[in-house]
């Protein structure tokens, strides 16, 4: 057991130590959510509009995320995607941010694309993230300091270095308004790109990243739990990780990508106004 982020060997807890704690939490979830598909399929409710769909796979994994780390650390908080913060009895530096079931428009479908994510904050800093594919086991994980991995691989990100070259991924709002403003965003960029890629999982894209799989990625609106983990991921992998003009990637703009095309792909969603909009 730990308190207030300090071990039973009383030394302060680590990335590793986290990031441990972490996928011990996320690979029995990630194989809670796959089992439960089948079970739960049409059991839906929605979210902010008809299309956000979520599952109640998706509360469930949650609670069990959740009673899992309160086992393992009771003083830490959680913030879920579903259930919002959970207040620690004593304040703890360490914070969890996890998403159940990023994907679950694709996990509605059975297309094989979503994932349980999870990281872990210290003071604000998110220094372990955990980002497990449902659907086939595949795993990525870091830890500050210590680098991104791909089920023991260590990942370098992509090597392209001309933004005319690279193919993107990126990521549409379940609003209307906002999926329209994002639209003309790609619909600006696609003739200065190879070609963009919408998944849907912002967890596992920034994965794609962080892997070179894709050569980088952007999105608006994006929530701590879409990205904690895949963000601290595609940075240890060495991608440059942020928003616009200086700011921190956040709801406003998140751009994941080798530094190499970080300036060309910034200014053009700048000049797109990839960050206004609903």
């Amino acid at each position: 057991m730990t308190h207030k982020g300090i071990t039973m060997t009383g030394k302060p807890d680590t990335p590793a130590d986290l990031l441990t704690t972490a996928i011990s939490v996320v690979r029995p979830a990630a194989d809670r959510a796959r089992r439960m598909r089948q079970e739960v399929i049409g059991q839906f409710a929605t979210k902010s509009t008809d299309t956000d769909v979520v599952t109640e796979a998706d509360r469930e994994v949650e609670r069990t995320m959740v009673a899992a780390l309160r086992r393992a650390r009771p003083d830490d908080s959680v913030l879920g995607e579903e259930f919002g913060l959970e207040s620690a009895r004593d304040r703890s530096p360490v914070r969890w941010v996890l998403d159940p079931i990023d994907g679950t428009v694709n996990y509605l479908y059975g297309i094989p694309w979503y994932a349980v994510s999870l990281a872990a904050e210290v003071d604000g800093t998110v220094v372990a993230g955990v980002v497990r594919d449902a659907a086939t086991g595949h795993e990525w994980t870091a830890a500050a300091g210590h680098g991104a991995w791909r089920d023991g691989v260590r990942l370098h990100g992509s090597a392209q270095t001309v933004l005319s070259q690279a193919l993107l991924g990126t990521g549409f709002g379940y609003a209307p308004a906002r999926r329209a403003h994002q639209a003309a965003v790609v619909a600006g960029l696609i003739d200065k790109v190879r070609d963009i890629r919408r998944l849907g999982s912002a967890a596992l894209d920034l994965c794609l990243a962080a892997q070179g799989a894709i050569d980088a990625f952007f999105e608006k609106g994006l929530h701590p739990w879409d990205h904690a983990a895949g963000g601290l991921i595609a940075a240890e992998a060495g991608l440059r990780v942020a928003g616009l003009h200086g700011a921190a990637a956040g709801p406003d703009l998140l751009i994941a990508a080798p530094e190499a095309l970080f300036g060309p792909l910034h200014d053009h969603l700048a000049r797109l106004d990839a960050a206004g909009g609903p």
